[in-house]
Order: C-alpha cells, then sequence, then structure tokens
C-alpha cells in the first residue's frame, strides 16, 4: 500500500513528528502541503516550512510551504485553496500542530491557556473543517491527529489543566468527527506515542538529553502514521492508536531501532491507560 500521488494537508510539520510523517509519505510520492508560521529559523528549534519542503523533495514528494498560523481562519483558509490549486486535490488532513506549557493553573497566564486552546483545540477544529469538502470528494480520506487516548484519570489533569484540556479537545474533535464524517466515508482517527518521543519539545522543555536518550525517535510515529493512512477509511474510524500497537498489528516485533541510545527502560508518554502499559511488553519507567 502507498500513499504515491495522495495530497496530505498538514498543520505544522517544519520539525519533529510532523516532518517524520511528511518524510515518510514522501518516500511513497506523495504531495504535502506544510502550513506552519515558522518562517525565519530559530536559533533554539531547527528547521522552517522551507528546510521541510527541501527535505520532502530530497525524499521523492512534492512539497508546498505555506506560511499559515492556524489561529487564523482566513490564513487557514488560504493555505487550503493553494493546496487545492497546486495539487488539485486534498485526500489527508493531519492535525500536527500543538502548543505546550506543563503549568499548574496558578503559574498559567490566560495568554498561554488561548495559545494552547487557539492551537490544539480550535485549530485541530477548524483544520479539519475547511479540509472537509475536498476530502469529501477523495478516494480513501482520512483525518488524523496526533492526540491521546481519552482517558478520564485524574492524574492527567492535575499537573496541568490547561495543557489537558486542549489536547483532550484534539481528542473529542477525533471522537465526534468520526461519527460525524462516517456516512462520507472519511476516516478520523488520532495517533499517540507509547513512550516519549525524542523531539524539540522533550529536549527544551519536559526533559533535557537525559530524558531523551530513553525516548524513540521520531520515525516509529512516521512509521504508525503511514500504516494507519494506507488503511481502508470505510472501516478504519473513530480509533485511538498508539503507536506501538499500530507496528505490532503490522507485524513488527523488534523496535529497538526506535530507540537506538536508551540504556534501560523508556519513559513512557503522557496520557497513556494503564491497560495499554499492562498489555504491551515494552518495559518502561514508573513515572506516573
Amino acid at each position: 500500500m502507498s500513499l504515491k500521488g495522495k495530497t496530505i494537508f498538514m498543520s505544522g510539520g517544519s520539525r519533529g513528528i510532523g516532518l517524520a510523517i511528511a518524510l515518510r509519505a514522501a518516500r511513497d510520492g506523495a504531495n504535502i502541503a506544510i502550513g506552519a508560521k515558522t518562517a525565519e529559523p530559530n536559533p533554539k528549534l531547527p528547521g522552517t516550512i522551507y528546510t521541510a519542503a527541501k527535505e520532502i523533495e530530497a525524499a521523492g514528494g512534492k512539497a508546498l510551504p505555506l506560511v499559515c498560523d492556524i489561529r487564523f481562519e482566513e490564513q487557514v483558509q488560504a493555505a487550503v485553496d493553494k493546496t487545492v490549486e497546486t495539487f488539485g486535490s486534498i485526500d489527508i488532513c493531519i492535525n500536527n500542530a500543538s502548543a505546550i506549557s506543563l503549568t499548574n493553573t496558578q503559574m498559567t497566564d490566560m495568554k498561554r491557556y488561548d495559545l494552547m486552546n487557539n492551537i490544539n483545540t480550535r485549530g485541530t477544529f477548524m483544520v479539519s473543517k475547511l479540509c472537509l469538502p475536498h476530502l469529501k470528494q477523495a478516494k480513501n480520506p482520512h483525518i488524523l491527529t496526533l492526540s491521546p487516548p481519552l482517558d478520564m484519570n485524574p492524574r492527567w489533569f492535575a499537573p496541568h489543566v490547561a495543557y489537558s484540556i486542549a489536547k483532550y479537545g484534539m481528542s473529542l474533535c477525533t471522537l465526534g468527527m468520526a461519527a460525524e464524517f462516517k456516512a462520507a466515508g472519511i476516516a478520523v482517527n488520532s495517533l499517540w506515542p507509547f513512550t516519549a518521543i525524542d523531539t524539540a519539545a522533550v529536549r527544551n522543555v519536559i526533559g533535557g538529553d537525559e530524558m531523551a536518550k530513553n525516548s524513540r525517535t521520531v520515525e516509529i510515529m512516521a512509521d504508525a502514521a503511514h500504516a494507519i493512512l494506507v488503511r481502508n477509511a470505510s472501516d478504519c474510524s473513530g480509533n485511538f492508536f498508539i503507536d506501538e500497537e499500530v507496528l505490532r498489528a503490522e507485524g513488527v516485533t523488534d523496535f529497538s531501532k526506535y530507540a537506538p541510545h536508551a540504556d534501560g527502560p523508556l519513559v513512557p508518554d503522557f496520557f497513556v491507560p494503564d491497560d495499554i502499559v499492562e498489555r504491551l511488553p515494552t518495559e518502561v519507567m514508573k513515572v506516573w
């Protein structure tokens, strides 16, 4: 199964997991529109939409870098319109853009609260909504959102209520839209990592180099996303996928390549329900 010739509209994607998913699709020969606001280099964060586009084309895909802040409807609409003008369709929508602040209630200022909810929940809703007319015309259309399973355990909320609300809001979009768009044949799913992923957020915001060493690489999410996006949309919707479970279902048994520097149990990601931890054989630290 291949994504050759498919057109993907992705929010974010100039680096990290989003870029890895784009590069995996590019190896099939997909067209990828990167809608993100990172147009200028940041000394602390590698990558812009233009460097991402070069990597996508070097990997075998066609790229369309679009300056787009998904908090603003007119920018998202313009980016969607440009994607259709350039490639003729949108077959896949990937809601990758996300903002994070692991602060408690008192330490979360309302500007940061608004940023997270505007990008995460509202952005996911709006990008999906504006891609919808084109997805309805596509063959095997998919919406894939990078958000966690809906596990209403207070421990996922107590340390950072604002972030959890924003992240679970993305998952609620999956829950509702999967049912809403079922008759149209559009698959709507979420994908979340079982372990922490070595990204700029992990290194700079969450846990530093030590945590990154015992995290997996972005390629595990890219491979899992690819496996989902090539599935038949009509019978693959409403799922809250975990990357390792997706790949085990595809026959993968050796996951060592995704954690080449680990020297012990891996760091589990936020929001992974206990039953998933118990049923997967991968050893993770007792963190949460």
